[in-house]
């Protein structure tokens, strides 16, 4: 599976919808915990670490949107879960899209949330990830956490972002440097059109990172897209309202399908 093994959790029926989670940049499978908690066994859910990222291998390079992409393709096939509904969250929303690109006959339906639809090196918060390209090792605790912190607009139940933390601590300042130096520059805009599988755009109304021209220009591009806006939320908010977006992204599972929406 491109000389990479990726770690990952899933639950629910084998024989159920599949689902499979992306994460975020520095994040792991463990940031989708709060949303597991939530999903029926009707959907059979998988999280996955991407490489570089919590118990994941950490190659000295290849961290360029298309080797997250071509682990995942692989993953997929290995698992035997295509169709399958692909959910990505941040930089898990880019590298979905890459694959949707790429890979239609594998996705049943797609959900971005967080998602960048502008290249984040034109966003003026570029400026709060820039010093991420020259970190160094050992990197201090407090870079995770005020960049988690800056992802959240009201607090977390306690110890759970503490748990976040931890884990974006098991990522070294060249995985940084690799994803922070290479993201920002992707510019998916000019493919979003090929993109045949139905899809789920999810927002933050107070993400500091995602905009609402972000959202407006992937609701516009991809054909058969809709966007659900989360009043108030930032650009965690399946940390923040993890009920509430698990919700949302099994009754779009569901609809993918081809299922009843309600059961």
């Amino acid at each position: 599976m491109n000389n990479i093994s990726l770690p990952y959790v899933e639950q629910g029926d084998a024989s159920g919808v599949p689902v499979l989670l992306l994460h975020g940049a520095t994040d792991s499978w463990r940031a989708f915990e709060p949303v597991l908690r939530h999903l029926p066994d009707d959907i059979h859910g998988v999280a996955v670490t991407l490489r570089g990222h919590g118990d994941a291998p950490k190659p000295d390079s290849g961290y360029a949107l298309d080797d997250f992409a071509g682990d995942v393709a692989a993953l997929i096939d290995e698992l035997g879960l295509g169709p399958v509904v692909l959910a990505g969250h941040s930089l898990g929303s880019l590298v979905a899209s890459r694959v949707a690109i790429d890979h239609p006959e594998r996705l049943a339906g797609l959900v971005l949330a967080g998602a960048f639809g502008h290249p984040l090196s034109a966003n003026p918060t570029m400026d709060e990830v820039r010093p991420f390209t020259e970190l160094e090792d050992p990197v201090r605790r407090e870079v995770p956490y005020e960049f988690q912190s800056s992802t959240l607009t009201r607090q977390l139940p306690d110890g759970m972002l503490d748990g976040f933390v931890d884990e974006s601590m098991k990522v070294p300042a060249h995985v940084w440097r690799g994803i922070f130096s290479n993201v920002p520059r992707v510019d998916l805009s000019g493919e979003l059109g090929a993109i045949t599988a139905p899809t789920l755009i999810v927002q933050g109304s107070a993400d500091m990172y995602v905009s609402q021209s972000d959202s407006d220009m992937l609701l516009d591009a991809i054909p058969d897209s809709r966007l659900i806006v989360y009043e108030g939320a930032g650009h965690a908010f399946h940390w923040e309202q993890p009920e509430r977006f698990a919700a949302d992204l099994v009754a779009f599972s569901r609809y993918s399908a081809g299922l009843p929406l309600s059961r």
